[in-house]
């Protein structure tokens, strides 16, 4: 475990399949790479209609090693990173000094990390989600610097909501043909999470198609989308506002769940199907009126929310290979991609975005990201001049720190 320099060098992807959920065999692989969509116009702007500059400059600032598989979770909590990995560790790296400890163990390769307060949510390929109890302050009593492992406060479904669905047929739904499991059950890799913005509803997504609404208070189940998707979900966010869900998915579909008023139940009020190939991954501006969707085409489809509706403004292109993840930062947007290279791009004038930068330097497909804008500045927007640190993490087992300075406009 420790830091290592990064070399910039750039590289070409390896090929990795991804899971599909349905009976039938599907050529469809979350790192392979399709064709881009060419009914959809470029969102870059010309050399005429580019007023200021759009470089930023950028450097690998450490090379984060101690995993021992792919990276394919990350979170930051304050000055602290959570990283989650295939081999089942949640490793918590401190920022001085810049080490790592395991801080929990799981029984499932670890797909996606939230911190809500003093809680870790952490969701797996054994189809549960954990929570954790952070203890920032409890050190192991031989190793006065490790910290010692957190507490398990729940596996979800808990073991209340599990005796409960038993006790009626009514509560068993079929997950797949000739198969039936209780609803609050996910039976196949949970892949993603979101939170509500109050933090009273944490909300899963899984490759067995469904997505579930579960109450952060006592992490009880309260609802499930069955055969949300004709194929495994990939990814979901929720709008600022909490009105919104949206769901990508290995079908192609991205698709928009609300839940009105006096309804218990949320249901499917719009289908984006601009996509030709599966759906890897979503993210959501600030004020929640601009998505943002990556997919094995190799395009960024940009979107946002006109009226009631969301509707296509065009794709950014630039990746060489499938976009494997995506995070939202200020009026940034990071993209990671199969082609091992994560770039930063940015909103100008009339809906067109340049790309900041193109960081290069894994050796290996960019799996996840996050982001935080850099020293005492506004958090809703990274202004001129400033600076953010972008974490990328992959599966060559490293997690690489970026830091990224802003031009000033």
């Amino acid at each position: 475990m420790g830091i290592l320099s990064c070399p910039l060098s750039s590289h070409t992807a390896e090929r990795e399949e991804s899971h599909s959920q349905s009976n039938q065999s599907d050529s469809s692989t979350s790192l392979s790479s399709q064709s881009s969509l060419p009914s959809l116009p470029s969102l870059h702007p010309t050399s005429s209609q580019r007023k200021h500059p759009t470089a930023a400059t950028h450097r690998c600032v450490s090379t984060l090693k101690g995993h021992s598989s792919p990276v394919f979770s990350l979170c930051l909590n304050g000055n602290s990173l959570f990283s989650g990995s295939s081999d089942k560790e949640i490793r918590l790296w401190d920022p001085d000094p810049q080490t790592s400890t395991v801080v929990a163990t799981g029984k499932g390769a670890v797909k996606s990390l939230l911190v809500l307060n003093d809680k870790l949510f952490s969701a797996h390929q054994d189809h549960k989600i954990r929570v954790w109890r952070i203890d920032g302050e409890k050190t192991c009593h031989h190793h006065p610097r490790r910290r010692t492992q957190y507490k398990c406060l729940a596996t979800l479904p808990t073991l209340n909501d599990r005796l409960t669905s038993l006790l009626s047929a009514g509560n068993y739904v079929e997950v797949r043909r000739h198969k039936k499991a209780t609803w609050v059950h996910h039976v196949d890799t949970v892949s993603a999470l979101a939170i509500s913005k109050d933090g009273s509803q944490l909300y899963s997504a899984s490759w067995d198609r469904s997505f579930k609404v579960w109450r952060t208070s006592d992490f009880k189940c309260l609802e499930s989308v069955c055969r949300a998707h004709d194929d495994a979900i990939n990814a979901i966010v929720l709008s600022s506002d909490g009105t919104y869900v949206y769901t990508g998915s290995a079908d192609r579909k991205i698709k928009v769940w609300r839940k009105k008023k006096g309804e218990k139940r949320h249901a499917n009020v719009e289908t984006l199907d601009k996509h030709k190939s599966a759906v890897n991954a979503l993210a959501i501006s600030g004020d929640g009126s601009v998505l943002f969707s990556g997919a094995c085409d190799r395009s960024v489809v940009v979107w946002e929310r006109d009226g009631g509706a969301m509707v296509v403004v065009g794709a950014l292109r630039g990746h060489t290979k499938a976009i494997l993840c995506l995070a939202v930062v200020g009026d940034l947007l990071i993209s990671g991609s199969a082609d091992r290279t994560v770039r930063v791009w940015r909103r100008e004038e009339g809906r067109m975005y340049s790309c900041l930068s193109v960081c290069e330097g894994h050796k290996g497909p960019v799996k996840c990201l996050t982001a935080v804008i850099d020293g005492d500045i506004n958090p809703g927007s990274c202004g001129d001049g400033s600076s953010c640190l972008v974490y990328s993490g992959s599966l060559d087992y490293d997690i690489k720190v970026w830091k990224i300075l802003l031009p000033f406009v």
